[in-house]
Protein backbone atom coordinates (compact mmCIF):
# COMPACT_ATOMS: atom_id res chain seq x y z
CA UNK A 1 0.00 0.00 0.00
CA UNK A 2 3.12 2.05 0.24
CA UNK A 3 1.71 4.46 -2.84
CA UNK A 4 -0.13 2.14 -4.42
CA UNK A 5 2.19 1.51 -6.85
CA UNK A 6 3.71 4.65 -7.86
CA UNK A 7 7.29 4.17 -5.43
CA UNK A 8 10.20 6.86 -5.56
CA UNK A 9 12.59 4.72 -6.42
CA UNK A 10 12.94 5.05 -9.94
CA UNK A 11 12.79 8.42 -10.26
CA UNK A 12 14.11 10.21 -6.95
CA UNK A 13 13.97 13.78 -6.76
CA UNK A 14 16.83 15.17 -8.33
CA UNK A 15 18.38 17.63 -5.81
CA UNK A 16 21.34 19.22 -7.79
CA UNK A 17 18.95 21.59 -9.52
CA UNK A 18 17.23 24.13 -7.66
CA UNK A 19 16.21 26.78 -10.76
CA UNK A 20 13.14 26.66 -12.21
CA UNK A 21 12.26 24.82 -14.96
CA UNK A 22 9.83 26.11 -16.89
CA UNK A 23 12.04 28.90 -18.25
CA UNK A 24 15.56 30.49 -19.14
CA UNK A 25 17.87 31.09 -16.55
CA UNK A 26 19.01 34.37 -15.67
CA UNK A 27 22.22 34.23 -16.99
CA UNK A 28 20.31 33.37 -20.09
CA UNK A 29 17.78 36.48 -19.87
CA UNK A 30 20.42 38.85 -18.95
CA UNK A 31 22.08 37.86 -22.33
CA UNK A 32 19.11 38.22 -23.77
CA UNK A 33 18.38 41.79 -22.79
CA UNK A 34 21.29 42.79 -23.28
CA UNK A 35 20.86 41.66 -27.54
CA UNK A 36 18.07 43.05 -27.60
CA UNK A 37 18.99 46.48 -26.60
CA UNK A 38 21.60 46.71 -28.62
CA UNK A 39 19.65 45.73 -31.72
CA UNK A 40 17.31 48.10 -30.46
CA UNK A 41 19.57 50.88 -31.44
CA UNK A 42 19.44 50.04 -34.49
CA UNK A 43 16.13 48.62 -35.59
CA UNK A 44 12.49 48.49 -33.56
CA UNK A 45 13.97 50.63 -30.53
CA UNK A 46 10.20 51.22 -29.05
CA UNK A 47 9.49 47.36 -29.13
CA UNK A 48 13.55 45.72 -28.28
CA UNK A 49 14.03 48.78 -25.44
CA UNK A 50 10.99 47.72 -23.25
CA UNK A 51 11.42 44.07 -24.24
CA UNK A 52 15.72 44.53 -22.72
CA UNK A 53 14.08 46.56 -19.28
CA UNK A 54 11.81 43.05 -18.84
CA UNK A 55 14.36 40.39 -19.81
CA UNK A 56 17.07 42.54 -17.40
CA UNK A 57 14.54 42.80 -14.24
CA UNK A 58 13.84 39.08 -14.66
CA UNK A 59 17.56 38.58 -14.54
CA UNK A 60 18.19 40.21 -11.79
CA UNK A 61 15.59 38.56 -9.90
CA UNK A 62 12.67 40.59 -10.18
CA UNK A 63 14.36 42.51 -7.52
CA UNK A 64 16.12 46.28 -7.66
CA UNK A 65 17.96 45.34 -4.35
CA UNK A 66 20.78 43.01 -3.52
CA UNK A 67 23.01 41.27 -6.20
CA UNK A 68 23.25 42.06 -9.48
CA UNK A 69 24.59 40.39 -12.56
CA UNK A 70 26.57 42.54 -14.86
CA UNK A 71 24.94 41.51 -17.92
CA UNK A 72 20.90 41.99 -16.07
CA UNK A 73 22.24 45.93 -15.47
CA UNK A 74 23.45 46.98 -18.88
CA UNK A 75 19.94 45.33 -20.62
CA UNK A 76 18.43 47.92 -18.13
CA UNK A 77 20.31 50.48 -18.58
CA UNK A 78 20.35 50.33 -22.11
CA UNK A 79 16.88 49.43 -22.40
CA UNK A 80 16.15 52.37 -21.03
CA UNK A 81 17.84 54.53 -22.85
CA UNK A 82 16.95 52.42 -25.91
CA UNK A 83 12.95 53.67 -24.92
CA UNK A 84 13.24 57.18 -24.30
CA UNK A 85 15.17 57.53 -27.92
CA UNK A 86 12.55 55.44 -29.56
CA UNK A 87 9.66 57.69 -27.71
CA UNK A 88 11.52 60.95 -28.59
CA UNK A 89 11.73 59.94 -31.88
CA UNK A 90 8.13 59.45 -32.71
CA UNK A 91 7.10 62.33 -30.66
CA UNK A 92 9.54 64.50 -32.98
CA UNK A 93 8.21 62.70 -36.40
CA UNK A 94 4.62 63.47 -35.15
CA UNK A 95 5.80 66.95 -34.34
CA UNK A 96 3.67 70.01 -35.65
CA UNK A 97 4.49 70.78 -38.58
CA UNK A 98 3.11 66.92 -40.21
CA UNK A 99 -0.79 65.69 -40.96
CA UNK A 100 -3.22 66.93 -43.42
CA UNK A 101 -2.65 70.93 -44.72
Amino acid sequence: MAGFGHGTRRHPRSRGRTWSRTGPDRATLGIIGVVCAVAGFFVLGIVLGPAAIVCGWLAMGRSWSGARPVPAIIAVVLGAIDTILAVIWLAGATGPGTGLV
